[in-house]
C-alpha cells in the first residue's frame, strides 16, 4: 500500500484491486463514526499505474483514467522507449484562474514603467515555474508563459490607442524579464534517492536499507 498525503487530500494505491475496495468501505465507516464523510467529488476508485494500460488494452478498454492532486493532473503514459512513465501536467482549471489573477494585476499597473511591470511579472512567473516546473509539464510550463505575454501584450496596447506593440517588442521584453520555461525539479526516483540512501546506519548496528516497500533489516 502506497500513500501520499497533503492536509486532508490524499492518494491511496494498492496491487489489487479487492484490497482497494476493503480499504474504501473501511475509510468509510471509519470516518462515518465521527459524523465525517470522503467528499463525493473527489473520491473514486480508478485503475491507475504500471500495468494499467497494458492490462485495459487487452480488455478492450480505453486508456486509463487521469486525477488531480495538488495541483496536477497525473497520467499514465509512455517514454520514448515505451516504458511507463508517470506524466504530471497543471491543472487547467488552476492555470486559467492564475492567468486571470494576472490579467487582473497588469490592469491595475497599465500605465506604470515598463521595468516596473516586468519585475512583478518576472516574480509572479517564476513563483509559478517554482511549483509547477516538474517532469513531463514542460508543455504546460511553456504555455503559460506564452500566455502572460500575450496578456502584457494586450495590456501595453491598451495604454494608447496610437501604442503598436508588436510581438517583436514584446518578445524582446520578455526575454529580458521573464524567466524562460524549464524544468526545475528532480525526477521522484532520484528526489526519493537523495533523501533516503539505500543504506544508513540505525542506532549503529545493523543498518536498514530503505526501499519502496518499507524497511528491512
Amino acid at each position: 500500500m502506497i500513500i501520499v498525503r497533503y492536509a486532508d487530500d490524499a492518494v491511496f494505491g494498492f496491487e489489487y484491486e479487492d484490497d482497494a475496495r476493503r480499504f474504501l468501505e473501511a475509510m468509510r465507516d471509519r470516518l462515518a463514526a465521527f459524523a465525517l464523510t470522503l467528499h463525493p467529488g473527489k473520491t473514486r476508485l480508478i485503475e491507475f499505474g504500471r500495468h494499467a494500460l497494458a492490462s485495459r488494452e487487452r480488455r478492450g478498454l480505453s486508456k486509463p483514467e487521469t486525477f488531480d492532486f495538488l495541483g496536477f493532473t497525473f497520467i499514465c503514459a509512455t517514454s520514448r522507449k515505451g516504458r511507463f512513465l508517470l506524466k504530471r501536467k497543471s491543472r487547467g482549471d488552476r492555470m486559467r484562474a492564475k492567468l486571470k489573477d494576472i490579467k487582473e494585476g497588469l490592469r491595475k499597473r497599465m500605465h506604470e514603467p515598463l521595468a516596473r511591470q516586468g519585475k512583478w511579472l518576472a516574480q509572479v512567473v517564476q513563483g509559478w515555474f517554482n511549483y509547477h516546473a516538474a517532469p513531463t509539464n514542460s508543455h504546460a510550463l511553456a504555455a503559460f508563459r506564452f500566455h502572460v505575454v500575450d496578456l502584457w501584450r494586450r495590456s501595453l496596447r491598451r495604454r494608447s490607442q496610437k501604442d503598436l506593440t508588436t510581438w517583436q517588442r514584446i518578445d524582446a521584453l520578455a526575454r529580458e524579464w521573464l524567466p524562460p520555461p524549464k524544468i526545475l525539479h528532480p525526477w521522484p526516483q532520484r528526489r526519493f534517492a537523495v533523501k533516503y540512501p539505500r543504506w544508513e546506519p540505525y542506532a549503529g548496528i545493523p543498518p536498514v536499507r530503505f526501499c519502496a516497500g518499507g524497511a528491512q533489516q
